[in-house]
């Protein structure tokens, strides 16, 4: 039997979050390349979309809220585009099949136990969201509850009963979220099985994750996406490499293995703290972890006059800031390796380079997303004998 290469979901017209189904996959990535040429400088040697390892079933980070209907019974899915309103699917096709099942398992459960859920428009409700986390390396399996109330009056029916249908989890923790805003998960995090914490490799490197820790969604594809950046960087043992934007050290793990050090700057407290446990995981020495923001930490090394010969940053897809690319031209490293989820911003910020002496040379889409709008891009820059346009204000 063929392999299928074409997104049949049923319910992509209301989902709204698979854009190219009904195409093939083969079409989906011409599209996706055709869009990269059209953004980005016609001087750029772009490569070929590197494709997905897997074309279905391949997020590990999977949520869902729920909604009670007339007849009693318990729904969950993803909301209709543009709205709050869930559409009942029974396989998303772009979600880990495990934790799609025990999403769908979670809301049996509640409606079996009778468990109130949250309302978004009172604030009142027990279960509010389910997420699952899976790692593909370990087998390990993470499920956060999301409960809209202080207590959670049924937590132990329902654990024991979720365990008894999947023994295959791993850890489960509570989130106690009242606050009325579409965050996943809320303030306050409790341990009730397990370890809590689930774990996964990428490149040899074994990382610790946390219901917080950013984690790219398409494990097996993102080793492309790095071995694509350590590539295109040609970091040598004497070079000294500065990766902004470092999240729990994917990136500066990977390229502690080439450099002679690497600095991750990050400033989110709880990833720089998953990064510190990474580093002594896998035994690592030449790295180190900065709680900042990356803008005021390269406009600080700019002023102090440092020394870095690469720059990696991976920004959110809103980019990069003006003054931390000026500052960047003050530093001027000799490479500059820019990974970015936002083709868009990727290519006004390659503008902003360019003014500081940075020529973008080759560009590689990676295509971490099937079937949705999204794409990544890492962008190689080298410096040139253009002098910065002007000062770090």
């Amino acid at each position: 039997m063929a392999k299928q290469d074409t997104n049949k979901c049923k319910a992509a017209d209301k989902c709204g979050g698979c854009k190219y189904a009904g195409c093939s996959y083969t079409e989906q990535l011409v599209k996706k390349q055709e869009y990269i040429r059209s953004l980005l400088p016609k001087t750029i040697s772009i490569e070929p979309v590197i494709p997905s390892d897997q074309m279905f079933f391949y997020r590990n980070k999977v949520h869902s809220s729920f909604k009670r209907i007339k007849n009693g019974r318990i729904i969950c899915g993803p909301y209709e585009a543009g709205s709050h309103r869930i559409i009942e699917v029974g396989t998303c096709l772009i979600e880990n099949e495990i934790a799609g099942r025990i999403i769908r398992d979670c809301a049996g459960i509640a409606a079996r136990l009778k468990i109130s859920i949250y309302n978004e428009v009172t604030g009142h409700g027990e279960l509010r969201r389910v997420l699952v986390r899976t790692a593909e390396t370990t087998g390990e399996v993470m499920v956060v509850l999301v409960i809209g109330c202080k207590y959670f009056k049924s937590k132990n029916a329902f654990i024991r009963e979720l365990l008894k249908i999947h023994p295959e989890i791993t850890t489960i923790l509570i989130s106690v979220h009242t606050r009325h805003n579409s965050m996943i998960l809320g303030d306050t995090i409790r341990k009730e099985y397990g370890p809590g914490y689930i774990t996964d490799k990428v490149l040899g490197n074994t990382f610790r994750l946390s219901p917080h820790s950013f984690f790219q969604v398409n494990r097996s594809t993102s080793e492309k996406l790095y071995s694509t950046a350590v590539r295109l960087a040609d970091v040598s043992r004497e070079e000294e490499v500065l990766d902004c934007y470092s999240g729990i050290g994917t990136i500066t793990l990977a390229f502690a293995k080439f450099a002679r050090h690497v600095t991750g700057v990050e400033n989110n407290k709880e990833a720089v703290m998953d990064a510190v446990r990474n580093k002594k995981i896998n035994n690592v020495k030449n790295c180190d972890f900065i709680l900042a923001d990356a803008t005021e930490y390269m406009v600080q090394r700019a002023e102090e006059n440092a020394s870095v010969d690469t720059v990696i940053l991976d920004p959110t897809r809103l980019g990069t800031t003006p003054e931390f690319i000026r500052a960047c031209g003050r530093l001027s490293p000799k490479k500059i390796i820019y990974i970015s989820c936002g083709p868009e911003t990727l290519a006004r910020d390659i503008r902003l380079f360019a003014k500081e002496g940075y020529k973008a040379t080759t560009a590689v889409p990676v295509d971490m997303f099937p079937w949705t709008e999204h794409l990544e891009c890492v962008v190689c820059m080298r410096r040139t004998d253009k002098a910065p346009s002007g000062s770090l204000s």
